[in-house]
């Protein structure tokens, strides 16, 4: 079995326009007291990456990273509940949908918890069946996205595996690992950014690069 690792932000769903804001709006309920202005630069990064930047930033204790992710995931869910949804990036159903017909089994691979990836997903209009959960790998608590890429090699030595996302991150963290990457530019970073990574193709989002992702993919059963 050979897998496809999907990042989610600015790879399957658009980027949320105040995305940054709910890890800062964590951070304050879980200390009780409004914080200073918030970090810039998500983009690429893993939460847990981001939370543990915030704890140092503002002088806080490494030991409420638990309580901010759970606080985390508990915005994600209200956000969900109350129908503020993201929105599905270009060819991303057909895509999942060639790709399996190709042989391909696709997972996750995301700096989100298993729970905000489930609700952008979901939210988005996708079923959460396209994708294999006990196959995916969540950041929420690793400060690297090389962590993830690397726990996913070792838990599937055998098989080959393609990493497909939108930032230079997703493309270090398959470098890591000894994994291939495809970049698409649906995220925040211009196509020359990916160019300039190890990205096999670079397209500028599933629909119209969707034949040159197929092609650089090939037979996913061999």
């Amino acid at each position: 079995m050979n897998f496809i690792l999907w990042d989610v932000d600015g790879t399957l769903v658009y980027n949320g326009a105040d995305a940054g804001n709910l890890y800062h709006d964590a951070l304050e309920i879980v200390v009780g007291r409004p914080l200073g202005d918030r970090l810039p630069g998500t983009h690429g990064k893993t939460d847990g990456q981001i939370i543990t930047e915030n704890l140092s930033h503002f002088d806080l204790d490494p030991a409420l990273h638990p309580l901010v992710v759970d606080q985390l995931d508990e915005l994600s869910r209200l956000r969900h509940d109350a129908g503020n949804h993201r929105e599905l990036c270009p060819g991303v159903a057909s895509a999942l949908a060639a790709v399996s017909a190709g042989g391909w089994t696709s997972g996750l691979l995301t700096g989100n918890s298993a729970a905000r990836a489930r609700y952008k997903v979901t939210g988005a209009g996708l079923s959460a069946d396209l994708f294999d959960w006990e196959h995916s790998y969540f950041g929420e608590r690793d400060p690297l996205r090389t962590d993830l890429t690397r726990r996913a090699r070792a838990e599937l030595p055998d098989a080959r595996i393609v990493i497909i996302g939108d930032t230079p991150n997703d493309g270090l963290a398959a470098d890591a690992a000894g994994m291939e990457f495809l970049a698409v530019g649906t995220g925040a970073f211009s196509l020359d950014d990916l160019r300039a990574t190890s990205a096999r193709v670079v397209v500028a989002d599933l629909a119209t690069g969707l034949p040159g992702i197929l092609e650089a993919l090939g037979d996913g059963t061999r």
